[in-house]
């Protein structure tokens, strides 16, 4: 049963090598700042136990993946720190999740926006639902998806983090997504997406984990400067959040 807890609830199993993190929100699983914290300890802790070789990322429940930040934690941002803390949310999982050495096989079972997005590309591996749409809507509120842009980037390429960006109101769907690099594989329900991810990683999990490790850190070079990176964007999409016109825009959003 879907969480109604207002910070999300946040689950890790360990069974075999493979952690299962878990986490929920009531607003369509997004993201309150403590639950980002939370999240970003998550990966830290399961970096350094080594009786896991691989983790799992996934929501609750069988509609929307991430519906990315709080909505009502942006609206209350008032002043540049507030506004800076609030964006290295993301900033500060991502990053958890590029250093982490264990694989992340990322489970989209629904639609994914803004955050969620970031957080698809920042798994290595990610299996999808015809019904996980993505949208990069930031920019029809007056801000940008700075803070996820290069995991974005690095995943799809800059072309398809454009497309996302200047139509921040479309839909994108499943294929195009797979298409375009985010998803690996896409299925028509959640049953057999579950069904081949649980044979995937049962297999993967009896791998030499030095190896997967090493293949990870191999996939993430040239990703070294990112802590500085994404709080700089962070820092950005601080500014902007306190502008006026990302305040009228975010009014009418709330109405």
């Amino acid at each position: 049963m879907p969480t109604d807890r207002p910070n999300g609830s946040l689950y890790t199993k360990i069974d075999n090598g493979v952690a299962t993190v878990e986490f929920g929100h009531p607003a369509s699983n997004s993201f309150v700042s403590e639950l980002l914290e939370r999240l970003t300890k998550e990966f830290d802790k399961l970096s350094g136990n080594d009786s896991v070789s691989l983790i799992v990322l996934k929501s609750e429940g069988e509609r929307a993946f991430c519906a990315g930040a709080s909505f009502d934690e942006l609206v209350a941002i008032s002043n540049l720190e507030e506004g800076k803390a609030f964006f290295s949310g993301f900033a500060n999982v991502i990053n958890a999740m590029r250093k982490c050495p264990k694989p992340i096989i990322g489970r989209v079972q629904g639609k994914t926006v803004g955050g969620g997005v970031g957080l698809a590309a920042a798994c290595d591996y990610v299996y999808a639902t015809v019904d996980a749409a993505i949208k990069l809507s930031e920019i029809s509120i007056g801000i940008g998806p700075f803070v996820i842009a290069p995991a974005v980037e690095r995943k799809m390429g800059k072309a398809a983090l454009a497309e996302l960006s200047f139509n921040p109101t479309e839909w994108k769907n499943a294929y195009w997504a797979m298409e375009k690099g985010l998803f690996a594989k896409v299925f028509d329900s959640i049953s057999e997406m579950d069904k081949e991810l649980d044979f995937h990683i049962q297999k993967l999990a009896t791998y030499n984990p030095s190896a997967l490790a090493e293949m990870k850190r191999i996939l993430w070079e040239g990703t070294g400067h990112w802590d500085d990176l994404l709080a700089e964007r962070a820092e950005i999409s601080g500014k902007l959040a306190l502008s006026p016109d990302t305040k009228t825009a975010l009014e009418k959003f709330k109405k």
